[in-house]
């Protein structure tokens, strides 16, 4: 073991001061202040980090926050900060006040927020978030019956154009929207899903629903990051269902800018059973209709004050009808504005009937929804054929409309329909249809209807003109008819007051006018109408055949809803019939004689006026029963006195005079 050095002998002397290779404590070498203050400064670093609290932060961040948007802001749980040059701040339990005026108490909390920012473009005057997590977030928006909403802060105005986020996490989110006043109140869940690609922003899911406008609805979709919203060149990307009732709608496209709502571009599919549905909706007051399907491109416009809806080439069907076109929807004016271009190429008469109060047709074959199927069950069981539906005033005062409708070929068994073109026009619950037009066998039924629903009894006035309808096509059913020539036409001018079609028509005032010129008709059917027995039983025998008619002339003066005949001829080379009696429009009944006048003889006529009564609904067309009955007594009498006699009641010598009625149609 190497030896230890000596130890000194406890009463040596020390060695004397200077002596050589001796040195004091105050003659070591001396080190350089700033080097004991850099000492002084790390150990307080380090005492400072080691009792560092980042919580006394919290009053301060709360206090700014309220100076800039006038909310209460506090933080309950703890405030902390991960140094660096992106440090993340996190705050728990946060709070942030509502609007006084509003009903919950909060409007946004969060169990936790995350945040980091990037301090070297901090330097350079721009905030970047690079990212922010929210956990368990609840947003409550509420609009205020005053106007606005809990949205709009003290400071709340133009925005940072500096601030940029890059992505977003939301855990178990939640936002409400109120709108006590519009019946609204929503609720969907918000939550982050799995970004498609690594470092990507990570889209978002929505799932919930409510109360909108006072109809219970649902949602669900994705979208992209909403930090995706700050890039205003970039489309921003959603597919979103949404259904209330039967009503269904699946929105798919682009978002431009939709911070500022504006520059939509989006597929959206909408569906139901009653286009009528939308109205308390979405406020557009569109007519009853059979269940429709339609898809089309949906973008808005916004100018001003004034935001407008567009649903452009899309197309569909509604019941068995199919329908195409272009319509936009303006909101911000005195009434809300629709203006349509619609175009069908098959369109089914009846699933009009929603416009004069009636209902689709049903059975096989026929497409109709249950409210309108028991409608047409009730109208089918009902004695009276005017529809006497009311129409709603406040739909009709609800917006303006200006729609236009034309459709190429008309399925209507029962109605010799061809085509139709129209254009309504509504303002302030002043209505317009004009043109009303109809291409009807061959012709043209040309319209103008006027109905002014600015007060409680809608008043109407209704202008027809009748030109040119094919007299065989009149009535495809009627074999007796398919060979018959000529050309119908005439003008209807009614005046009437009332809610419903039925009260319109059962109060109008007016004159009808029908007529034809020279044409041909069966001369069996004219026997017919005669009771002509024996030219009945020639034509059956030898065959039928067409005679010539001179004219044909019907005209009626209305008034109170009852249409009175003044002049009613059908004047034929073989038989002149004419007219007489009144048809009731309110209550749906009619009373018509027709005479007829033989221009031939025969020996076997029991020539006896013809009357046209009952009802609209059950409307029948009989002999006068006691006149021929009385030819058939005198017959009788004459022929048990001499059976040869009995000729002379059935004996017609004819011949009647022609008919003046020509004017107009008789050419």
């Amino acid at each position: 073991m190497p030896e230890s050095p000596p130890a000194t002998p406890p009463d040596s002397e020390p060695a004397p001061r200077g002596a050589a290779g001796s040195t004091e404590w105050w003659q070591q070498p001396r080190r350089h202040p700033w080097w004991t203050a850099l000492a002084v400064v790390v150990l307080g670093l380090i005492v400072l980090v080691a009792l560092w609290d980042w919580n006394w932060f919290k009053a301060p961040v709360e206090r700014q926050v309220e100076n800039r948007t006038g909310r209460e802001f506090r933080i309950k749980g703890d405030l902390d900060v991960d140094l660096g040059w992106t440090p993340t701040i996190r705050a728990n339990d946060v709070h942030f006040a509502n609007a006084k005026w509003a009903r919950n108490p909060e409007m946004a909390s969060a169990e936790q927020l995350e945040l980091s920012i990037d301090v070297l473009r901090l330097l350079r005057g721009k905030v970047r978030i690079p990212h922010l997590r929210l956990a368990q977030p609840h947003v409550s928006l509420e609009a205020n019956p005053e106007g606005g909403g809990n949205w709009q802060l003290r400071n709340s105005g133009g925005g940072d154009s500096n601030l940029e986020f890059r992505r977003v996490w939301i855990s178990r989110g939640e936002l409400v929207f109120l709108d006590e006043a519009d019946k609204t109140d929503i609720k969907v869940g918000v939550t982050s899903a799995a970004a498609k690609e690594a470092g990507n922003a990570p889209p978002i899911q929505v799932k919930g629903g409510g109360q909108w406008r006072g109809n219970e609805f649902t949602v669900e979709g994705t979208a992209e990051s909403p930090v995706e919203l700050r890039d205003v060149d970039s489309p921003y990307q959603i597919d979103a269902r949404a259904q209330a009732g039967a009503t269904k709608a699946h929105a798919r496209g682009t978002l431009l800018d939709p911070l500022r709502m504006r520059d939509f571009d989006l597929q959206l599919n909408l569906s139901g059973k009653n286009l009528d549905d939308l109205y308390p909706l979405i406020g557009v007051a569109l007519p009853p209709t059979p269940p429709y399907t339609l898809e089309g491109r949906l973008t808005r416009d916004i100018n001003g004050s004034s935001t407008t809806w567009h649903y452009d080439k899309f197309s569909g069907t509604v019941g068995d009808s199919d329908l195409a076109g272009s319509a936009a929807f303006t909101t911000g004016g005195d009434r809300p504005l629709l203006k349509a271009d619609l175009h069908s190429k098959r369109l089914d008469f009846d699933d009009l009937a929603g416009l004069v109060g009636g209902a689709p047709q049903t059975g096989p074959g026929e497409t109709s929804n249950p409210e309108l199927t028991a409608k047409a069950a009730e109208m089918k069981a009902r004695q009276r054929v005017l529809p006497d539906t009311p129409y709603r005033l406040e739909k009709m005062r609800a917006m303006d409309a200006d729609v236009s409708l034309k459709a190429d070929r008309i399925n209507a068994p029962s109605l010799p329909l061809d085509n139709m073109n129209t254009r309504l026009s509504l303002n302030a619950g002043l209505l317009v249809l004009d043109p009303l037009d109809f291409g009807v066998a061959g012709g043209k039924i040309q319209s103008t209807v006027r109905m002014d629903a600015r007060e409680s009894d809608i008043r109407t006035h209704a202008k027809v003109q009748v030109r040119g309808l094919d007299l065989s096509r009149m009535l495809p059913k009627v074999e007796s008819l398919q060979n018959a020539i000529g050309k119908i036409s005439g003008h209807v001018d009614l005046t009437g007051h009332g809610n419903s079609i039925a009260a319109m028509l059962g109060s109008s005032d007016g004159q009808v006018e029908i007529g034809m010129g020279s044409g041909k008709i069966s001369n069996m059917l004219m026997e017919m109408a005669g009771i002509d027995i024996a030219e009945i039983i020639k034509f059956k025998l030898t065959g039928d055949r067409l005679i010539p008619i001179r004219c044909a002339f019907g005209e009626f003066k209305v008034a109170d809803g009852t249409m009175t005949a003044g002049a009613f001829a059908f004047d034929t080379t073989d038989t002149m019939l004419l007219g007489e009696g009144t048809i009731d429009l309110k209550n749906e009944q009619l009373d018509l004689i027709i005479r007829p006048r033989p221009k031939d003889r025969s020996i076997l006529a029991f020539r006896a006026p013809l009357l046209v009564d009952g009802s609209f609904k059950h409307p029948g067309i009989r002999p006068d029963l006691k006149r021929v009955g009385l030819r058939g007594a005198i017959a009788l009498a004459l022929g048990s006195i001499a059976p040869p006699a009995a000729l002379l009641a059935t004996l017609e010598l004819g011949p009647g005079e022609d008919a003046g009625c020509g004017g107009q149609y008789a050419k």
